[in-house]
């Protein structure tokens, strides 16, 4: 008997860059961003049933709203079709902190109901409708979907995969608050930034990756800061770290992250920031090279 449930993991999604380049007239911004993946995240379990239907935990689980609006349910609907299917989600990534966990966590049930619907034999490929409402469930669900090292541009739609990366270990660290979003972009005082590089290298190593992104910038750092200072605090006690080869704000924060060439480098770090910090969040992980996988299935239906 086929399998009923199955289990995805929503990757933290860390903007190693992330330009501004302009506006559009309906308010949108443009961006111009180097996106990976790491193995911290927060769980989903899907399972067949009568309905849909969400439950959660974990220790963030108090900030994530339950009703029928909540962003996994309103991705579930759009992949589900008449099926009923129970979702669980484990929440481990803070809300509102600039690594895309709501984001991470409706791409995570989108794949865990088209998995479902592959082994029930009655997927289909979406359409360019279906692709169109996954796109406005938010700007970072598309690149989520794939969970793989991407080059996202325009308002999250124009995704360049990449090549798998070299190995590379993340420090994330939060110290406990909330940005949000519109906030830091209607302080960003500068829309129309230069993009990246048109071409962007094949990096050799984690050092070489680090080296290229001292170049680069985030935009929203510098408003975020001003909403939130502590923001300040948090790169610079990742950058203090040792063996950190590099420090940013991700996304529009206020998480903020460092990275490291190997794994005992990340692990020993994280150890000794929750110690000097006891009340912030800190996790260690991997920056995946790339998740081949779940591009297939996501090319496979879209």
């Amino acid at each position: 008997m086929l399998p009923q449930t199955i289990t995805e993991f929503a990757h933290a999604k860390i903007n190693l860059a992330l330009h501004v380049t302009g506006q559009r007239d309906d308010g949108y911004h443009l961006l111009d961003s180097l996106v990976v993946f790491a193995g911290i995240g927060d769980g989903l379990r899907a399972t067949r049933a009568e309905a849909l239907g969400l439950t959660i935990d974990g220790p963030f689980a108090a900030d994530v709203p339950a009703g029928e609006d909540n962003l996994v349910l309103r991705a579930a609907r759009l992949a589900a079709g008449d099926m009923g299917v129970a979702l669980h989600l484990t929440k481990r990534l803070p809300a509102a902190s600039g690594i895309g966990g709501g984001s991470a966590d409706a791409a995570a049930a989108i794949r865990a109901v088209l998995r479902l619907r592959m082994m029930a034999g009655t997927i289909a490929p979406m359409s360019a409708e279906d692709s169109a409402q996954i796109a406005a469930l938010g700007a970072d669900v598309p690149v989520c979907l794939a969970s793989h090292p991407a080059r996202m541009r325009g308002i999250g739609e124009q995704l360049d995969w990449l090549a798998p990366l070299p190995e590379v270990h993340v420090v994330l660290a939060n110290p406990g608050i909330e940005v949000p979003t519109p906030a830091v972009f209607r302080a960003l005082a500068q829309k129309d930034n230069a993009p990246l590089p048109d071409a962007l290298p094949q990096w050799r190593n984690a050092a070489d990756l680090a080296e290229w992104l001292k170049d680069q910038r985030n935009d929203l750092e510098a408003p975020a800061r001003q909403l939130a200072p502590q923001i300040g605090q948090v790169i610079a006690a990742l950058s203090g770290l040792p063996n950190a080869l590099f420090a940013r704000m991700s996304g529009s924060g206020a998480t903020c992250f460092a990275l490291f060439a190997k794994e005992d480098y990340a692990l020993d770090a994280a150890e000794a920031l929750r110690a000097d910090h006891p009340d912030w969040w800190v996790a260690a992980g991997m920056v995946y090279p790339g998740r081949a996988d779940m591009a297939q299935l996501i090319r496979a239906t879209t």
